[in-house]
C-alpha cells in the first residue's frame, strides 16, 4: 500500500465533499438564473409596451405622423407579450406536471 495516495484525498474537497451542500447550492444558483431571466424578460416587455403607449399618444397628440413607427411599437410590444404569456404558460404546465408525479 502506497501512503501517498491516501495524500490526494484531500483534492476530493474541490469536487465538493459535502454533495449535499454544493447540489444545493447549485439548484439555488440555478433557480435565481432562471428567475433573473424571467424578471428580464418581464421588464423587457414592460418596457415594449410603455413605447407602444408613448408611441400612441404622440400620434394622437400630432407630435408625429409616422403611422410606421406607431405599427412597429405596437407590434414589438404585442409579440412580446405573447411571447411572455407563452412562456410563463409552459412554466405553470411544468409546474403542474411535476406536482403531479408520484413518488
Amino acid at each position: 500500500m502506497n501512503i501517498t495516495s491516501v495524500g490526494n484525498l484531500t483534492e476530493l474537497s474541490k469536487y465538493g465533499v459535502n454533495g449535499a451542500y454544493t447540489a444545493k447550492e447549485n439548484r439555488n444558483v440555478t433557480f435565481e438564473s432562471l428567475f433573473k431571466a424571467a424578471q428580464n424578460m418581464v421588464n423587457e416587455t414592460n418596457t415594449y409596451t410603455n413605447e407602444a403607449e408613448e408611441a400612441e399618444m404622440a400620434y394622437a397628440l400630432g407630435m408625429t405622423d409616422s403611422t410606421h413607427d406607431l405599427q412597429v411599437a405596437q407590434q414589438k410590444a404585442n409579440l412580446s407579450l405573447q411571447y411572455t404569456v407563452a412562456i410563463r404558460n409552459q412554466v405553470l404546465d411544468a409546474y403542474k406536471e411535476i406536482m403531479n408525479l408520484q413518488f
